[in-house]
């Protein structure tokens, strides 16, 4: 919801212990103890730090196939994707997760398109370029679109309990208001074994959350950060904009990337990229101690690479039981032989961990 937060649920989390600071919620109260529970517990979290794009209209599906680097006629209400927008010259400009809702013969085809509030105006300025004759309206719908992160050892089964079902394939999505009137406009989807995300809109939000915050724990944005970096999936900041090429953040891993669909912006970069493999740096998961926080953008450096950078900063938070967990684009050969310090040689060291998917 960001700045457009509205005021009733705003005063509601704020009287349940939110720090909001910029329309975003920061923590309820104890951000290290969140992380921990983050770590071993139930947690619910309000994605603040998230806007939604809604893209709609009569040609709506071929406008985003045209656009995208997903094959976005796979998205359906029963599937969700993640994809990315990119620079002629193959660089992201953006990152999303995409759903639909209602039925696929719905002549309205809306599309919700969800990127990083940061990044919400400029997207949307760029998408708006290429309608032209298209008839597609694109719309910034975060203050009526409210989205929940749910996460954690038996979040399954409590979303059962409270939903009726819950979507069984990875990226699965479900929409439970055609069963269960009092949760009408309010789907699932699973982004993980134990991790899912519910969208709802601001009338039914309230009532819900206090549902599931009898059984999870209330956090703040930074604790969904770290579960997303924790998961592998990149999520383009503007620090970070034109700065990766799609593979490097893994993006054909997590289903991101189709190469068979038609042309789309940097699309032949793309593709040259994957069949003549000249791809020399990959996205990692790595952990530093440090007093300072990371950011986005920050750059990597190691020995074998004479002064130039080995590599760049994704997304970093707070790791649970101290300094900060990221996801990096590296230099392959750098992170195969190489120790990977953060801003400079004398920086902190990286210490790589495993993602939770293979990396070819």
């Amino acid at each position: 919801m960001g700045s457009k937060m509205n005021s009733i649920w705003q005063d509601y989390l704020r009287e349940q212990g939110a720090e909001i600071q910029d329309g975003i919620v920061q923590y309820f109260g104890a951000g290290q103890g969140e992380l921990a529970a983050a770590q071993n517990g139930m947690v619910l979290c309000f994605l603040s730090q998230l806007g939604v794009l809604k893209v709609s209209g009569e040609d709506a599906e071929t406008f985003l196939q045209n656009l995208l680097s997903s094959d976005v006629r796979e998205v359906t209400p029963w599937h969700a994707q993640f994809s990315s927008l990119n620079s002629p010259k193959g660089r992201m400009l953006a990152s999303f997760l995409i759903w639909r809702k209602g039925v696929l013969d719905d002549a309205d085809k809306a599309f919700f398109l969800q990127l990083p509030l940061s990044l919400c105006a400029d997207i949307q300025q760029r998408l708006s370029k290429y309608i032209l004759r298209s008839k597609v309206k694109i719309e910034d719908v975060t203050d009526q679109q409210i989205s929940f992160g749910w996460a954690g050892e038996g979040s399954e089964e409590q979303l059962k309990e409270y939903l009726g079902s819950v979507p069984v394939e990875p990226w699965g999505a479900e929409e439970v208001g055609n069963r269960i009137s009092e949760h009408n406009d309010t789907g699932v989807i699973r982004l993980g074994e134990q991790r899912f995300q519910i969208n709802t809109t601001t009338e039914h939000a309230l009532a819900l959350w206090q549902k599931l915050i009898v059984a999870g724990r209330p956090v703040g944005s930074p604790c969904w950060d770290w579960l997303t970096i924790r998961d592998g999936i990149p999520v383009i900041m503007p620090a970070t904009q034109e700065q990766f090429v799609p593979q490097m953040a893994n993006m054909e891993l997590i289903g991101g990337v189709n190469f068979k669909k038609g042309c789309y912006p940097g699309q032949e970069i793309v593709a040259r990229m994957q069949y003549l493999g000249k791809l020399k740096r990959r996205m990692y998961l790595a952990h530093i101690e440090s007093d300072t926080p990371p950011l986005p953008g920050d750059e990597l450096y190691s020995a074998d690479m004479e002064g130039q950078a080995s590599g760049m900063v994704v997304n970093a938070s707070s790791a649970p039981d101290s300094g900060y967990d990221m996801l990096v684009v590296v230099q392959i050969s750098s992170h195969k032989d190489q120790t990977v310090h953060w801003k400079s040689l004398q920086g902190a060291p990286l210490r790589f961990m495993k993602l939770p998917y293979p990396i070819y």
